[in-house]
């Protein structure tokens, strides 16, 4: 199931899970612009891509201002002129308990999670609903399902990326437009990584598999949804969580 051919742009791709879907996509095939809120941190991923023989451009974007996204999707036009298949990873925490909770904390996960993905898929949908194709994958969380102390903001937007999804598949079936969420359990990421021993040993009694996820993972669960393989799933919300939640 090749992706040769295909143009993909895959946000929040210098690190984590980000990455790793960025350099699956490519060894599958598919030529990509890759984001990150660095340019050098996105010329790193780039580059990883490039030497999997694939055509990789960065570009320097915050999803959460809506100025910064449409400057994207002109590259995207000018450099690509469609797009097959858009990732929404960009995300960001900023946790804390509800009382103590600032407007700025809420409001920059929100924006950047949230409305990012938001603004992200309404450029993106322009191009495939003219192609009368595409694929959009959506990462959210398995704490947009159960919820989690001290991440209201964070669970609240990763629920919004859900309802979303779910939203824009049913408008946009008929296109061919396949819209599509996955659910990462706990990932070894540098947003994992700060979690103390004690926290991350309590986590992993709540994982039936015993172990936590990687990022290749997820970048697998993203694949078979952007292939010819998930071509009748839409609206679906993929939990890829070792069974953690089911």
């Amino acid at each position: 199931m090749s992706l040769t051919g295909k143009k993909a742009l895959v946000t929040g791709a210098s690190r984590g899970i980000g990455r790793a879907v960025a350099l699956k996509l490519a060894l599958e095939g598919a030529d990509l612009i890759v984001t990150a809120t660095s340019l050098e941190r996105a010329q790193k991923t780039a580059e990883e891509v490039s030497r999997l023989g694939r055509r990789a451009i960065p570009f320097k974007v915050d999803v959460g201002v809506t100025s910064e996204v449409e400057a994207l999707f002109q590259l995207v036009t000018s450099e690509f002129g469609s797009l097959d298949i858009l990732v929404n990873n960009a995300g960001i925490t900023r946790d804390g308990l509800l009382m103590r909770m600032k407007d700025e904390e809420w409001d920059a996960v929100i924006d950047v999670n949230l409305k990012g993905t938001f603004a992200c898929t309404r450029e993106a949908i322009k191009l495939m609903a003219k192609a009368k194709s595409g694929r959009v994958v959506n990462i959210s969380s398995v704490v947009g399902e159960i919820g989690n102390a001290g991440q209201a903001n964070y669970c609240a937007s990763k629920a919004g990326m859900i309802g979303f999804t779910k939203a824009v598949a049913r408008e946009y079936a008929k296109r061919n437009i396949t819209v599509n969420a996955v659910a990462p359990g706990f990932i070894e990421t540098d947003m994992t990584g700060v979690l103390s021993d004690s926290v991350r040993d309590e986590l992993l009694k709540q994982i039936p598999v015993n172990r936590f996820g990687s990022p290749e993972d997820i970048a697998n669960a993203v694949y078979f949804l952007v292939s010819d393989l998930g071509s009748y799933v839409t609206g679906h919300v993929l939990a890829v969580n070792g069974g953690m939640h089911m």
